[in-house]
C-alpha cells in the first residue's frame, strides 16, 4: 500500500472540535478532522477566492451542524468519526483503475473526504443509521466523480450491514451507466483482500455485468433508463450518474419509489451541469441551493456543488485560471492544468467550444437565471411583524390573482421610517395540495397544516375568500391604496370596488416595478424589511429572478424563476404605491375618486 500523507505537526495542528474527539482506531489517518479542516477552510474564504458560494455553505452547514449536536440534546443526530474514517479508509484500500497516478492506491483529496465524511460520518441518534438518504454532488468533468461513486457502491454493499442489499447504478444509457460500475468491477478483480474479506465476486467481462457479496447476500448491478418501466426494485443504494442527462424523471420516480423497504436508503447523485433547467436534475440542484441557503429545512439531504460563482461569471472570469479550482477541487491531478490551459485555448477561438468549457470544464448552467435577491441578507430580515401593533399605521396592499387553479397572494405592506414590514396570505384549492406536494420539492402540505395556506374548497381557487380576508383587513387595518394587476381580476375588483375598497391598477412592466424593486432590494441588503420569518415568502424570495429592459430597469421575471414568486411581486406592487402615495402627498383617490373597471 502506499505511503499515506501525513497529518499536521503538533506545532501546527488544531484542536479538534468536541464533536469530532474519538478514541484511536485502526484508521489510516483522521479523515474526520480533515474533513473539518476543509469545511474550516472553506468558510474562511469569504471572498471565495477558491470556493464558491455553494462549497462554503456546505461547509457551513457542517460546522453549524456539529455545534448543534454538541450544545442541544435534543438534536435528533450525532457525527460519528469512526464512520467517517472507516468510509474513507476503505477508500484508499481500493486500487485506481484509470489513468497515471503517483500510487497504487487511492489517495482521496480534502474535497472528496469532506463528502464521504458527512454523508456516512453523519448518523442518527435514535437508530444509529446515516442521517442522509439522499446526496447530490455537482462538478466539472474529469473530477474523479466516477471513482468516487464507484467507493460509495463498493462500500454500501460490503460494509453497510444492509441483508440483501441491492446497489443499483443507473444512467440513461447502459454504456454511461458502465463509467461508474466498470470501475467498481475492476477494483473488484483487483484487490484481493476485498475479494476474501467480504466474498465480493466481479461476474462478466465484457461488458461486466454484476458485483455479488457473499456476506451480505448482496449485489451491485447496472441499468439504463430503459429499465425504468420494470418493475420489483428495492434498492439499498441507487447511483445515478451524470443526472442532467436524464431526459424524463422515470427512471429517478422509479428507483426512489422502491427505497421503502430499506432501513437506511442513499440516493446518490452525481453529475455534471447540464443544459435543461426543466428536468429532474436541475430541479434537484434548486432544492440542494435551497437547503444550503436556509429556504428548506431538509435535514435528510445533503448537496454540495462547485462551481464559479455569479460574480466570476458577471465579470466574465471563465478564462481566469485563479477560478477554475472552484469547480474542479482536484485540480492539478484531474484535471491537470495543461489540459484546462488547452481547452481555455480553444474556447477562445470558438463560441461553441466557449459554451461546452463553462458548461463541462467550470461545471455552469448556461439556461440558468441569477437569483435576484441574496437569501443571507434575505435570513437577517427576521423581525417580527406584529399586525396588531399595525393597526393605526398607514397600510399598502395589493392582490397577486393567479389562474383558477394556482396560487393567489394577499399582501400588506408598512412603512415606519425606515423600515419596511410585510405581511401575506396565501391562497390554494384544497384539492391541488396533495399533487402539488408529491409532484415536487415544496412542502406545500406542511405549509397547509401549520395554517401558512389557506385552502378554498374544491379544484378552482374561490375568491369569495380572498375578497372576504381584503374586506376584514379593511376594517381592521388603515389600508391607504391596493394594487392589482388587471389580468384575471374584473370580477374580484369590481366587487372590491362596490364595496368601496381603494383598488388602484398596477401595470405590470419594468416602468411601474422599477423603483420599487430597487427600493426593496435595498431594504433586504440593508436588513431594514422585516418578514416575520415567513417560509412561504422566504421561498418565492429564493425564486425570484429579474429582467430587465434595454435600459437596465426591471422587472419580475415569473417565466424564468424557477418556482412561485406571487408574494414578493405583491409586496413590490404594495410598495410601489406606498412610494407613489408619499411623493404624491396623497392617495389619487382624493383627486380623482375611485375608478371602476
Amino acid at each position: 500500500m502506499a505511503e499515506r500523507r501525513k497529518t499536521r505537526s503538533r506545532k501546527t495542528a488544531k484542536k479538534t472540535p468536541k464533536a469530532l474527539q474519538h478514541k484511536p482506531t485502526d484508521h489510516a489517518r483522521n479523515y474526520a478532522q480533515i474533513a473539518y479542516d476543509f469545511a474550516e477552510s472553506a468558510t474562511a474564504d469569504k471572498r471565495g477566492k477558491t470556493h464558491c458560494k455553494w462549497v462554503r455553505l456546505a461547509a457551513k452547514r457542517h460546522i453549524d451542524d456539529l455545534k448543534r449536536a454538541r450544545r442541544d440534546s435534543r438534536y435528533p443526530f450525532r457525527f460519528d468519526p469512526w464512520h467517517a474514517n472507516n468510509v474513507c479508509d476503505f477508500a484508499e484500500k481500493l486500487p485506481y483503475v484509470e489513468g497515471k497516478w503517483s500510487s497504487k492506491t487511492i489517495e482521496l483529496a480534502p474535497a472528496q473526504i469532506f463528502i464521504l465524511a458527512c454523508v456516512f460520518g453523519w448518523r442518527r441518534k435514535d437508530n444509529g443509521f446515516r442521517r442522509f438518504t439522499a446526496a447530490y454532488i455537482e462538478m466539472a468533468r474529469k473530477g474523479a466523480k466516477s471513482t468516487l461513486s464507484a467507493i460509495v457502491a463498493l462500500y454500501t454493499l460490503t460494509c453497510d450491514g444492509e441483508l440483501g442489499a441491492q446497489i443499483i447504478v443507473g444512467a440513461t444509457t447502459g454504456d454511461q451507466a458502465q463509467k461508474v460500475f466498470k470501475p467498481a468491477h475492476t477494483m473488484v478483480l483487483r484487490t484481493k483482500d476485498l475479494r476474501d474479506a467480504f466474498g465480493v465476486q466481479a461476474w462478466g467481462h465484457a461488458p461486466p455485468r454484476a458485483i455479488t457479496c457473499q456476506t451480505t447476500d448482496g449485489y451491485i448491478q447496472p441499468i439504463n433508463a430503459k429499465s425504468s418501466t420494470q418493475d420489483g426494485w428495492n434498492p439499498h443504494v441507487a447511483i445515478l450518474d451524470e443526472l442532467h442527462a436524464h431526459k424524463d424523471r422515470g427512471l429517478y420516480d422509479v428507483i426512489k419509489s422502491g427505497f421503502g423497504a430499506r432501513r437506511q436508503p442513499l440516493l446518490w447523485m452525481i453529475t455534471t451541469a447540464g443544459y435543461n433547467t426543466l428536468g429532474v436534475c436541475y430541479e434537484q440542484r434548486t432544492l440542494v441551493t435551497k437547503v444550503l441557503e436556509g429556504v428548506f429545512d431538509i435535514e435528510h439531504y445533503f448537496g454540495i456543488i462547485f462551481t464559479l460563482d455569479e460574480s466570476d461569471i458577471k465579470r466574465h472570469k471563465e478564462l481566469d485560471e485563479s477560478r477554475w479550482i472552484k469547480a474542479n477541487p482536484l485540480l492539478g491531478i484531474t484535471p491537470t492544468l495543461d489540459s484546462m490551459r488547452a481547452y481555455a485555448k480553444e474556447a477562445r477561438a470558438s463560441p461553441e467550444s466557449m459554451a461546452e468549457f463553462k458548461t463541462k470544464k467550470l461545471n455552469i448552467w448556461l439556461t440558468a437565471k441569477a437569483a435576484w435577491l441574496n437569501m443571507e441578507h434575505w435570513h437577517k430580515c427576521r423581525g417580527a411583524v406584529d399586525v396588531e401593533a399595525l393597526r393605526g399605521v398607514p397600510a399598502f396592499g395589493a392582490v397577486d390573482l393567479a389562474s383558477v387553479s394556482d396560487m393567489t397572494v394577499f399582501a400588506l405592506v408598512w412603512q415606519m421610517q425606515e423600515r419596511l414590514k410585510v405581511w401575506c396570505r396565501y391562497y390554494l384549492p384544497e384539492e391541488t395540495v396533495a399533487p402539488r406536494t408529491e409532484r415536487g420539492n415544496v412542502p406545500y402540505q406542511v405549509w397547509a397544516e401549520q395554517g401558512l395556506l389557506r385552502l378554498t374548497p374544491g379544484n378552482v381557487t374561490d375568491y369569495a375568500y380572498i375578497e372576504q380576508d381584503i374586506k376584514a383587513a379593511l376594517d381592521t387595518f388603515d389600508i391607504k391604496e391596493i394594487a392589482f394587476d388587471k389580468w384575471n381580476a374584473y370580477d374580484l375588483v369590481n366587487r372590491l370596488l362596490d364595496a368601496e375598497a381603494p383598488m388602484i391598477e398596477f401595470r405590470q412592466g419594468p416602468a411601474s416595478f422599477n423603483a420599487p424593486m430597487r427600493q426593496f432590494e435595498r431594504h433586504v441588503n440593508a436588513h431594514t424589511l422585516d418578514h416575520g420569518g415567513d417560509p412561504v415568502l422566504t421561498w418565492m424570495a429564493s425564486n425570484i429572478v429579474a429582467r430587465k429592459d434595454v435600459n437596465e430597469n426591471m422587472a419580475p421575471d415569473k417565466k424564468n424563476s424557477s418556482e412561485k414568486i406571487d408574494g414578493i411581486v405583491a409586496a413590490i406592487m404594495g410598495l410601489g404605491r406606498a412610494m407613489v402615495y408619499k411623493s404624491d402627498g396623497g392617495s389619487v383617490y382624493d383627486q380623482r375618486g375611485i375608478l371602476y373597471v
